[in-house]
């Protein structure tokens, strides 16, 4: 992680209030302060270190029991510390999205990476093969003819011996990439195996945007007769990715065992979203809820805004708003409120009905907040909280500053 230069605070960093002098984040992790003591201003996101440490060990112990690999997808958070404790926690690897993510992973000297979707951009893959050639594990995903000619043409224009590695995509009608059928997977698997310094180490697949455990079951079932349709041309350890963070117990339960002849299969899933996890979207879908013996995950982030108006009965408006929390799965979720003189309250009986750029509107249902009280809000949908702060405090269960999280979106 060292090649990671990390910038000083100051009167850039959102939800501080630093108008003097830039500050070194380990000294400003080092004062140890607390969250209601200057020089935090509000909105601000939080993030509880209890909980993120809990969250990664309980996914890697899950992982290791049932005998998967876990890739964590590095988009969640793009944040170097916290996908350096996912390695420390035995990664496997870390799963990309782009090539600029992929980039950022080489920069924060991940030794693997799985880029989790298709790459036609001539540049990226030239110099993908070029960090392949420098010893770099990297692979990504194929789903058609003109997917393995990008990465053939490319090949031709960066010398080398070392393959390139390709999972082919499964996907299903009204997703998103993937082929659409087992026959014509096993036409691009073909394919790829034909050309000179293409390797096909597997097969993936994205079962986290179906509705339910039935419907993840019936594709996952897919994709395991979709490798054995492959076989033949699959490499003797075959990597079969799959499982976000809504469904990897079915991952384990459809595809550890031992079923693809005489290969080695390598379950790998790439779930991202548990490192933080919520309030909304993720806690009513984690797999530990139908499997509560085998852990559980707590919800690291919160957002603290300001009440700025009390304009009509019922009717709050706080300082927090698009720009500040996520709302693309559900709004953000009034946890507690601070009152004027200090002391903690339940927020129940509060709720968020909309979101401006920089407001957020609150019913209120026999309760009162007065103007300049603060409010504690979980996230629903981790992935789209953390790309809106480029740093974020990490806090203790007291609410003091232990450490700062810098993103790279």
């Amino acid at each position: 992680m060292s090649r990671v230069r990390t910038e000083p605070l100051d009167w850039r960093t959102r939800g501080l209030w630093l108008p003097d002098r830039p500050v070194p984040p380990a000294n400003f992790a080092s004062a140890r302060l607390h969250l209601f003591e200057a020089p935090f201003s509000w909105p601000i996101m939080v993030v509880r270190q209890s909980a993120l440490a809990a969250n990664i060990v309980t996914v890697a112990d899950y992982c290791n029991r049932h005998g998967v690999r876990h890739a964590p997808h590095c988009k969640t958070t793009m944040a170097p510390s916290l996908i350096a404790a996912q390695l420390t926690a035995g990664a496997w690897g870390i799963s990309a999205a782009t090539a600029n993510q992929a980039l950022f992973l080489r920069e924060l000297v991940v030794p693997r990476v799985l880029l989790a979707n298709e790459l036609l951009d001539a540049r990226a893959l030239r110099w993908a093969i070029g960090e392949i050639e420098r010893g770099w594990r990297f692979s990504c995903y194929v789903d058609s003819a003109a997917g393995v000619a990008a990465i053939e043409a490319a090949l031709r224009d960066v010398p080398g011996e070392r393959p390139f590695e390709v999972l082919v995509e499964l996907g299903y009608p009204g997703g998103r990439t993937g082929c659409r059928s087992i026959a014509e997977l096993v036409e691009i698997a073909t394919h790829a195996s034909k050309v000179d310094r293409i390797r096909v180490a597997g097969i993936a697949g994205f079962e986290g945007a179906l509705p339910d455990v039935m419907a993840a079951r019936a594709f996952l079932r897919t994709m395991r007769e979709a490798a054995v349709a492959a076989a033949t041309v699959l490499d003797d350890d075959v990597v079969v990715s799959a499982g976000g963070s809504s469904y990897f117990d079915v991952v384990v339960e459809e595809l550890v065992e031992d079923w693809l002849h005489d290969k080695r299969v390598e379950v790998v899933v790439r779930a991202g979203g548990y490192v933080a996890h919520d309030d909304g979207y993720c806690a009513e879908r984690t797999p530990f809820l139908r499997h509560p013996d085998d852990g559980a995950l707590t919800a690291a982030v919160r957002v603290w805004a300001q009440v700025l108006s009390v304009p009509e009965p019922g009717l709050a408006i706080v300082g927090m708003g698009k720009r500040d929390a996520p709302y693309d799965e559900g709004m953000p979720v009034p946890q507690d409120v601070r009152g004027l003189d200090g002391t903690l309250r339940s927020a129940a009986g509060i709720k968020v009905t909309a979101l401006n750029d920089q407001h957020g509107h609150l019913a209120l249902a026999g309760v009162s907040v007065v103007p300049g009280e603060l409010i504690s809000f979980g996230i629903s949908h981790p992935c789209t909280a953390f790309d809106k702060w480029r740093t974020i405090p990490v806090v203790d269960d007291d609410l003091r500053v232990v450490d700062v999280l810098h993103t790279y979106f």
